[in-house]
């Protein structure tokens, strides 16, 4: 398999519009983005799809050196262009992680309505949706130190794209999706903060 933008094995060659400079840095924030989704995501049953497109080496990781909001939307553009012309057996779901802009949660959270624009613009509104991720996420309403933040907190700032279909033929497939959102946050009150920084711990220790 080639190599994609950031370095890991991937079906996709294709670079993102503005890589970063050393590949050693990309290597390091791919590594901590893997991490997450196996001893968070996965781990932690947060989103039972996420599982089966990871095995399948269904997931692109694009990292990119943008450090605007322009230059941001022009890499989510270029992603979703990549998405809607690629075979979902070879990539079905991508992860832009963009580590130099919206590093502030306000600023992400407010952009993502600019993201949802972009794909009506596109064309594929129905196709696609956005689902974000940011390490300082808070649901409306929270306090920033709530343990249920922590079920939409990566590494970095990350842009999820998803196929519609795909969501589609997951829900039909699991037999009670509407609770998956309440099972998240009884599961992140059980394993409490401290579970939370083990799960850091664990990975590092598996990465050395």
């Amino acid at each position: 398999m080639a190599e994609d933008s950031g370095g890991k094995s991937s079906h996709i060659a294709v670079e993102v519009l503005k890589p970063l400079d050393h590949s050693t840095v990309t290597a390091e924030i791919l590594a901590s983005t893997q991490v997450w989704l196996e001893r968070a995501v996965i781990g932690l049953n947060l989103c039972p799809f996420a599982k089966s497109v990871h095995v399948k080496q269904q997931i692109r990781y694009a990292v990119t050196a943008a450090q605007t909001a322009d230059e941001l939307l022009a890499e989510l553009e270029h992603e979703l262009h990549l998405l809607a012309a690629t075979d979902p057996k070879l990539l079905d779901t991508t992860l832009l992680i963009h580590p130099q802009v919206m590093v502030d949660f306000l600023d992400f959270h407010f952009s993502i309505a600019e993201a949802d624009a972009a794909i009506r613009r596109l064309g594929f509104d129905g196709v696609f949706q956005i689902a974000s991720l940011h390490p300082q996420y808070e649901f409306a309403g929270s306090d920033p130190d709530d343990i249920d933040n922590f079920t939409n907190r990566s590494p970095y700032p990350t842009l999820h794209l998803l196929r519609e279909a795909s969501i589609d033929r997951a829900v039909a497939s699991f037999p009670d999706a509407a609770a998956i959102f309440e099972k998240n946050i009884d599961t992140m009150h059980r394993l409490g903060h401290e579970g939370w920084h083990q799960l850091w711990l664990q990975g590092a220790a598996k990465q050395k």
